[in-house]
């Protein structure tokens, strides 16, 4: 099953992309912080990530840099999210296939998602 990890300190906003996702027969795999994310790359090997950029710990680009570093993850799609530094993401398309505003439409979410992972919309 294709798995999308979801990576955001504000487990409402989390909570929210996982149900949708899951609705068009996604698995998802949510954390609150970088470092609970990058022990569940191993163990659940994503298909795509979303992540957001301000956060305790690290921020998006630091995890971002840290999945690239990483042999098995240095392709993964990644999608950043953010409401203020969007534009910093934007930047860095080495880190990021897709850079989205918040406050988000859930419908362009779910479209560049399925685009990424190359399903059927």
């Amino acid at each position: 099953m294709t798995t999308v990890l979801i990576l955001d300190d504000e487990y409402l906003i989390a909570n929210i992309l996982s149900f949708a996702l899951e609705d068009e027969g996604l698995l998802t795999v949510t954390a609150g912080s970088g470092k609970r994310a990058l022990e569940i790359l191993d163990r659940e090997h994503p298909d795509l990530i979303i992540t957001d950029f301000m956060m305790p710990g690290m921020t998006g680009i630091e995890f971002a840099e840290a999945v690239r570093a990483h042999p098995d993850h240095k392709n993964t799609p990644m999608i950043l999210m953010s409401g203020a530094q969007a534009h910093l993401g934007a930047t860095r398309p080495d880190l990021f296939a897709e850079v989205l505003d918040k406050p988000f439409r859930i419908e362009t979410v779910i479209e560049k998602v399925k685009a990424l992972l190359k399903l059927e919309n």
